[in-house]
């Protein structure tokens, strides 16, 4: 595996036919401004989101197949409700296609250590992190075997999965209910 390759935002305008991300975490980027905005009660907006949304929607314009699963806890953290949140203001109405899985209903899937890229079925791009959330290092693999088993992993995910639009996440205050 390697880590000299494009920054993210090249290797989406190299994509030709697919991106697909397969998210795992409850909690991400736990002291970014957009969430830490969010706990304070800052409504997420649209506008805040322009490098990401115009990204999107030039992939989708070309014809990606743009496509996000997230596997969660339920009840939700609040990370993943304000993910939640975010995916109706933002990934969604950019194109994503975006499914949640609960975490329950994927205990028998054979699934990766480390949430993933995928692009066109020949790179995959490993997305770590540390303990508390932040970023860790990026990592890259051209191998096939690799690539396939990542992307089976994702389809069953995939297949599982429920649209965001027919998904709401529980919380903590509606699973005590």
């Amino acid at each position: 595996m390697s880590s000299n390759f494009p920054a993210f935002a090249e290797l989406i305008a190299q994509t030709e036919h697919s991106a697909l991300h397969l998210e795992m975490r409850d909690v991400y980027t736990p002291k970014g401004p957009v969430f830490v905005d969010w706990q304070r009660g800052i409504p997420i907006e649209y506008d805040r989101h322009g490098d990401w949304i115009d990204l999107v929607q030039g992939a989708i314009t070309r014809g990606i197949d743009w496509r996000r699963a997230r596997i969660v806890s339920e009840p939700v953290t609040d990370f993943i409700q304000y993910e939640w949140e975010t995916t109706t203001i933002v990934n969604v109405p950019a194109g994503e296609k975006v499914r949640w899985l609960p975490r329950q209903n994927a205990s028998d899937l054979l699934l990766p250590g480390n949430d993933f890229w995928v692009f066109d079925d020949s790179l995959l791009r490993w997305t770590t992190f540390h303990g508390d959330g932040s970023w860790g290092p990026h990592a890259f693999s051209e191998d096939p075997k690799l690539i396939r088993q990542c992307k089976e992993a994702f389809e069953s995910v995939w297949a599982r999965a429920v649209d965001h639009a027919d998904y709401t996440p529980p919380r903590k205050e509606q699973a005590a209910a």
